[in-house]
């Protein structure tokens, strides 16, 4: 099976998919909420939005100054059609890999359908993510 079109290696490991499946919900978020409902320590999630930063997925924004400064975040449209084809090629590969033996439940062991592994993981999104349109972090 081929990577299907849309694949993006970029986004696909765990912590940068998280940042921004987070950010997708969202038109702006602040450092420390997205540092928090992803449990990420300040330096492994710095490191994560500057290599999705450099590849202009996202704007960063400081604002204020000295102890009231703070960091905003929000996924570009470059970030955000990277993550709507990445995620359609994560459904591709689910469906690819339910083939017809799993459609008819033949050698798969469990039969297929609303509810099934594969609906769950074509679904699933992290747990903590912000109303779409919402701001987050305030």
């Amino acid at each position: 099976m081929s990577t299907p079109s849309g694949f993006d290696e970029l986004i696909h490991p765990a912590t940068r998919l998280s940042v921004v499946a987070l950010l997708a919900s969202t038109e702006w978020a602040d450092f420390g909420f997205i540092r928090d409902s992803l449990s990420l320590s300040d330096s492994a999630l710095s490191k994560q939005l500057h290599t999705l930063e450099d590849a202009g997925y996202l704007d960063l924004r400081k604002e204020g100054s000295g102890r009231k400064r703070r960091t905003r975040v929000r996924l570009t449209e470059r970030g955000r059609t990277a993550f709507d084809g990445h995620v359609a090629a994560l459904r591709a590969i689910v469906e690819g890999a339910a083939g017809p033996a799993a459609v008819t439940g033949i050698g798969t062991g469990t039969a297929t359908g609303p509810g099934t592994d594969a609906d769950r993981a074509a679904a699933a999104a992290p747990a903590a993510v912000a109303p779409a349109g919402a701001e987050a972090g305030r």
